[in-house]
């Protein structure tokens, strides 16, 4: 791992993902294709869900969610997208929303009447 002080931990992070893609040659035996990526996203995500409903802990909890932002950046990776300035674009659009309580839970959300 690389501890370069002069970048920002985004792309430190980038970098590792891009490292292991390289490492293992996941563009060139299948590991960017998105429908696999979909499905260990979705893999992740369950997860994740046991973790919460099984009370698995915080310790556990925190690795499933690593797992799944890797997977994350490396989706960015294959697929060429800056997903740091998709997240900025996404943050804008969310702050001018409204919110509801929905069912006991707060939602953030584009309401439509």
């Amino acid at each position: 791992m690389k501890n370069d002080t002069n970048k920002d931990s985004y792309q430190i992070m980038l970098d590792e993902v891009q490292a292991f893609h390289d490492k293992h040659q996941f563009k060139e035996k299948g590991g960017e294709d998105m429908t696999y990526r979909i499905s260990l996203m979705a893999e992740e995500l369950g997860e994740i869900s046991a973790c919460v409903t099984k009370g698995k802990g915080k310790e556990n909890l925190a690795e499933e969610c690593a797992d799944l932002f890797i997977l994350v950046i490396g989706t960015a990776i294959s697929q060429n997208f800056d997903l740091k300035d998709a997240f900025w674009k996404k943050m804008k659009k969310l702050e001018s929303r409204k919110s509801k309580m929905i069912n006991g839970k707060i939602r953030v959300s584009e309401f439509r009447d």
